[in-house]
């Protein structure tokens, strides 16, 4: 799981993370306006549900993390769906844990924001397919971002947790694969029946509304 637990980072650690995630919030927030909370709502309830598809990986298991999603559809919105999906994950399902909402925030909201950029990278791209090759590499790139700033914190945390950080990588290599996948094949179909739902990523976003 693309989850730290509580009682295993500093309190340095969790204030910092505390204090990043919440300045970015503020900051993917400016300018929201009334008629994206629907689309919103419905990514952040689509990345509830992902958490709950689990697979089996040797002695472990890992689950669907799709903030890829929520980057190409979102934007930079993405980062409060990560924030508010995972706050009912730790809640409801003790996926993590309240103290470290911050850190697995960043760990997931950052990676949907570059995932956003990588998709943005098709517009100007003439070919029929790019919806579909610029969506699987953005899926990629968002669980891959997520699991790899896990697997730095928990080498950081000294000897111990060399190993689980490898394991962590290791169970999510299925699930890079997986979310390219869909993600690819749902980019694709969203931009023949519903483009729409793909303009929001727009590349002056960052720079606030």
């Amino acid at each position: 799981m693309v989850h730290i637990s509580d009682g295993v980072l500093s309190l340095e650690v969790l204030a910092a993370g505390f204090a990043l995630s919440g300045a970015l919030l503020l900051f993917t927030l400016r300018g929201l306006k009334a008629e994206e909370v629907p689309r919103i709502s419905l990514i952040t309830a689509a990345l509830f549900v992902a958490s709950l598809v689990h697979f089996p990986v040797g002695p472990t298991s890992v689950h669907l993390v799709m903030n890829g999603l929520a980057g190409i559809v979102l934007g930079k919105r993405a980062f409060a769906s990560v924030l508010v999906a995972l706050t009912l994950q730790a809640i409801f399902f003790q996926h993590g844990g309240i103290s470290v909402v911050g850190v697995n925030s960043l760990n997931m909201g950052v990676p949907a924001l570059l995932a956003w950029i990588v998709f943005e990278g098709r517009r100007g791209i003439p070919s029929p397919k790019r919806e579909i090759v610029f969506g699987a590499a953005a899926g990629a790139l968002a669980v891959l971002g997520a699991v790899l700033l896990l697997s730095a914190e928990l080498l950081l945390l000294g000897e111990g947790f060399g190993e689980i950080a490898v394991l962590v990588l290791a169970a999510h290599i299925p699930i890079v694969l997986i979310e390219a996948a869909v993600l690819g094949t749902m980019a694709g179909y969203l931009a023949r029946v519903k483009p729409e739902m793909l303009t929001p990523a727009r590349s002056g976003e960052l720079r606030g509304a």
